[in-house]
């Protein structure tokens, strides 16, 4: 690049060339800490949310300010969420709302997610958490439990993610998605006989990629910039976890010994990573599996 420095001295014009690059208002003060993760006025669904690990992500997006609507097959959420939804402060601008749906339901999902932009008028994210397991050898699965394990798995995800991003292009949301996987979709998980749910992890990893492919870019309608990540946890202490444990008590010491920091998570450990995701914090990020698991798959 040619000099524009007449006697070691730079020109008006390369002066002013330089002042464009300073930061804007450099040495105003700071009024809002980590405004990334703000999401005061914004709208989420989270599927699997009445206890939990999506009660838990859940709560994270209430306390950033969001409005979230757990939805969950339950009749009624349990006790958990009855808590949850005390301890939101109104002053961070964030609820936590309930509703009743079968993930697999099409029309339900549709109309439920319809009637929340609606009110809304704004539909800017869903956190897919919704999720059973079947632990058994492969030649013990039946061909009713394989349907039911990848109908709430997997087409339950794709219906709940299609019919999220059709809102969010519908009132030109540049929001995020996350399908929670789990690291069963990238190892063969010891300790645990899950063929029929590792393959529906894994086809929520590959799913991931092919969403955000998809819907990444602005069409010429204005609809699209919508960022779908995946979350893969490792063993986490939850409901499901508890059952499988009650049936195979030799499973925690296996996944235990499996695991860098010799121990199981909590669900509240996956708060930050929900936050991180569906917030700006993370707004070039698309198409990714973030692995939180204690180093399980590291090894």
């Amino acid at each position: 690049m040619a000099s524009n420095r007449i006697n070691g001295k730079f020109t008006p014009s390369d002066k002013a060339h330089i002042q464009e690059r300073l930061p804007p208002d450099s040495t105003a003060t700071t009024q809002q800490r980590f405004r990334e993760f703000d999401l005061q006025g914004k709208v989420f669904v989270v599927t699997g949310g009445a206890r939990g690990l999506g009660l838990a992500m859940a709560e994270a997006l209430v306390e950033a300010g969001a409005q979230v609507h757990c939805v969950d097959r339950l009749p009624k959420p349990e006790e958990e969420f009855i808590q949850a939804q005390k301890r939101a402060n109104p002053e961070f601008g964030g609820s936590l709302h309930y509703s009743r749906i079968d993930v697999r339901d099409a029309k339900n999902v549709a109309s439920t997610f319809n009637e929340i932009g609606q009110i809304n008028q704004r539909f800017d994210g869903l956190l897919a958490a919704a999720g059973i397991n079947h632990v058994d050898s492969a030649t013990h699965h039946t061909p009713e439990e394989i349907y039911e394990i990848l109908s709430i798995n997997y087409t339950g995800i794709f219906i709940c993610a299609t019919e999220a991003a059709k809102q969010m292009m519908k009132y030109s949301s540049r929001g995020s998605i996350l399908l929670v996987a789990s690291i069963s979709g990238l190892v063969a998980n010891k300790g645990m006989l899950s063929p029929v749910y590792n393959s529906s992890k894994a086809a929520v990893v590959q799913l991931t990629r092919s969403l955000a492919m998809e819907w990444g870019k602005v069409n010429e309608k204005g609809e699209g910039g919508i960022r779908v990540n995946c979350l893969c946890p490792g063993h986490i202490i939850t409901p499901m976890v508890d059952k499988i444990l009650e049936e195979e008590p030799e499973s925690k010491e296996v996944w235990e010994s499996e695991n860098m920091l010799g121990r199981l998570a909590r669900p509240e450990e996956f708060r930050g990573a929900a936050l991180f995701l569906l917030s700006e914090a993370s707004s070039y990020m698309t198409g990714a599996s973030l692995v939180i698991d204690g180093g399980h798959t590291a090894w």
